[in-house]
C-alpha cells in the first residue's frame, strides 16, 4: 500500500512540473484570448497539488510507525506522550537482536560439533531494597504534591505494586523462548543429546534454568522429564566458590575499586540528569526530587514494562525523551564497564575460572584453575562432565560482563568517559543494553568446515558476532588453538593473587 500511494504521489508532482509554463508577455490585445486558459490550467494544477499534499499525508499516517514519527517530534517529554524505545533502558531492557556487522548465520558448509550458552536470568521485578526505595519515592511524591503537571496525571492514583527479586510472568516466557531459539539454532545437536545445565543459586536464576529447560524440550517434542531435577545448582555464598557468580574476591568486593563505578555514575549523572530533574520537580511541585531520585524515578519504566505480561511499556517510559533514555543506558553502561569491566582494574579476573572452565570443554582436558573454580564439583564428571556436546550455564549480568572481559571480549575499547556519552555502536559494541538486558546471552560455538580438519570458535552476544582478541576470519572465527592461545590472562588466574591482599 505504502508503495503504490508514493508512486501515485511521484505521478502527481511529475504531472506538475511537466505542466509548468514559462511566459513571455504578449501583446494586450490577444491578452483575452489566452486567459481563459490560463485560469482553467491553474486550477488543474491546484487540484493536483491539493490531491499530492492529501495523499503525502496518507502515506505519512499509514505507511510510516508510529515510533518513527513519534521519536522525530520534539519536546514530547513536556506533555509525556514520547514513543518509548525499550533498547535503551540499560540491564533492565527485556532481551532483543542486537545489530551484527557480520552474519551471525551458521556458514554453509560448517557443522557445530558443540554449543554453549551462557544466559541472565529473565526479567524480574526489582530487588528487595530497589523495590522499598521505589516505594517510598511514590508515597512521598503523593503525599508532597498536589498539582500534577500534564502527562504526570496519572501519578495522583497510582498505586505500587510490583513485587521483589523473582521472575515476571514474562520473564518466565522469555526463558522459554530462549530454550527454544537454542534448540532451533543447534538442533542438528540437540535432537539427540541433552545439554548439561548449571544454575547460580537465587531463585530468579534457577527459575530460568528451569524455564530455559521447558522451552528446549518442548521445541524437540519428546524427552525432558527429568531435565530440571538434573540441573545442577551451584550455591551463592561467600564461602562456596562458583563461576558464575562472583563473591570470592574480597578485594575486588569491598577494595577500593569496589567504589569506582559509583564514581563515574556520579559524574555522569551531573552532567546528565540536572535538566531531567529540573523538569520532573517543575512537573511535580513540591516533590524537590534529588538526582538520585530522578534515576529511580526513571527506573520505574521499565521494571512496570517488564511486570506486564507482554512488558507494554508503561506510562513512565512515555515521559522522557530519546535522548534522555540514552542517557540512561550509557549511566548504567558505566556501571558495567567500570564495576565488573575492563574499567575495574580487577573486573575481568572475576570471570577467568568460568573462561577456564570453557576451555576446558573446549579441548575435553580436566580444568585448570585456582580462582573462583569449585574444585570438588569441576573434578567430577557428574557435575562437570567433559564429553556433552551442549551446555547451558545461568547467572547474573554482572558475572557475565567479568566473563566477557575474560574472554578478551571488548578488550581495546577505550575507557567510557564521564564528559559525554559514547553510543554502542562506537564503544566496540559495548553498552549495558547491547551485553546484559534480561534474558542476554551468549553463544560459544565450535564448528568445523567441510572437509578441513581445522576447528573454529566463535561467540555471539545477543545475536551479535563479537570477535575475541584472537585473530579472526570473515565469519568472525578463530582457529580453536588461536582462542585458546588468547586466553593467556585467564590461564594465568588474571590477578588473583591479589584477592585476598
Amino acid at each position: 500500500m505504502a508503495s503504490d500511494i508514493m508512486a501515485r504521489v511521484r505521478w502527481l508532482f511529475s504531472r506538475l512540473v511537466k505542466s509548468s509554463y514559462r511566459y513571455t508577455p504578449v501583446p494586450d490585445d490577444e491578452a483575452p484570448q489566452f486567459r481563459p486558459h490560463l485560469v482553467k490550467e491553474r486550477r488543474k494544477k491546484a487540484g493536483y497539488f491539493c490531491l499530492g499534499i492529501a495523499l503525502l499525508l496518507l502515506l505519512l499516517y499509514f505507511a510510516i510507525p508510529y515510533g518513527d514519527l513519534a521519536k522525530s517530534l520534539p519536546g514530547c517529554e513536556r506533555n509525556g506522550k514520547c514513543k518509548p524505545n525499550p533498547h535503551r533502558w540499560g540491564q533492565y531492557s527485556p532481551f532483543f537482536s542486537v545489530p551484527s556487522d557480520i552474519d551471525g548465520s551458521i556458514p554453509v558448509g560448517c557443522e557445530v560439533t558443540l554449543a554453549l550458552v551462557l544466559s541472565r536470568h529473565g526479567s524480574r521485578n526489582p530487588t528487595s531494597p530497589k523495590s522499598a526505595l521505589y516505594k517510598d519515592l511514590i508515597e512521598h511524591i503523593q503525599s508532597s504534591v498536589s498539582h500534577y503537571g500534564e502527562g504526570f496525571e496519572f501519578l495522583a492514583d497510582y498505586a505500587y505494586t510490583l513485587g521483589n527479586d523473582d521472575l515476571t510472568i514474562y520473564g518466565e516466557q522469555q526463558m522459554v523462548d530462549s530454550g527454544a531459539a537454542f534448540y532451533k539454532r543447534y538442533r542438528k545437536l540437540a535432537d539427540d543429546i541433552d545439554p548439561f545445565i548449571r544454575a547460580a543459586g537465587s531463585s530468579r536464576v534457577i527459575a530460568s534454568a528451569k524455564n530455559f529447560t521447558h522451552g528446549l524440550y518442548a521445541a524437540r517434542g519428546n524427552g525432558g522429564s527429568h531435565a530440571e531435577e538434573d540441573i545442577l545448582i551451584i550455591p551463592e555464598t561467600d564461602s562456596f566458590n562458583n563461576s558464575i557468580n562472583h563473591g570470592s574476591c574480597s578485594r575486588f568486593e569491598d577494595g577500593p575499586y569496589s567504589d569506582l563505578k559509583h564514581e563515574k555514575q556520579a559524574a555522569w549523572k551531573e552532567r546528565w540528569l540536572p535538566s531531567i530533574t529540573k523538569r520532573l520537580n517543575q512537573k511535580l511541585p513540591g516533590a524537590n526530587l534529588s538526582l538520585t531520585e530522578t534515576v529511580y524515578f526513571m527506573d520505574l519504566c521499565p521494571f512496570h514494562s517488564v511486570a506486564d505480561k507482554n512488558a507494554k511499556p508503561s506510562q513512565f517510559c512515555s515521559l522522557f525523551s530519546e535522548d534522555e533514555w540514552r542517557g540512561y543506558d550509557y549511566f548504567e553502561s558505566l556501571d558495567k564497564w567500570y564495576g565488573y569491566g575492563f574499567g575495574n582494574p580487577l573486573g575481568p579476573t572475576q570471570g577467568v575460572g568460568y573462561v577456564n572452565e570453557v576451555i576446558a570443554r573446549l579441548t575435553g582436558e580436566p580444568v585448570k584453575d585456582h580462582t573462583s573454580t569449585n574444585s570438588t564439583l569441576d573434578s567430577s564428571p557428574e557435575t562437570f562432565p567433559l564429553d556433552r556436546r551442549l551446555y547451558a550455564d545461568f547467572s547474573h549480568d554482572n558475572t557475565m560482563i567479568s566473563i566477557y572481559a575474560a574472554l578478551g571480549l571488548y578488550e581495546g575499547v577505550p575507557d567510557l568517559p564521564v564528559e559525554h556519552r559514547v553510543p554502542a555502536d562506537q564503544a566496540g559494541g559495548f553498552s549495558a543494553a547491547w551485553v546484559v538486558p534480561f534474558a542476554a546471552r551468549m553463544y560459544l560455538e565450535k564448528m568445523q568446515c567441510g572437509s578441513d580438519e581445522k576447528e573454529y570458535v566463535r561467540i555471539l552476544i545477543n545475536d551479535r558476532v563479537v570477535t575475541p582478541k584472537c585473530k579472526a576470519d570473515s565469519h568472525g572465527r578463530c582457529e580453536l588453538d588461536s582462542f585458546i592461545d588468547s586466553l593467556s590472562f585467564a590461564k594465568s588466574g588474571g590477578k588473583w593473587e591479589t584477592c585476598e591482599v
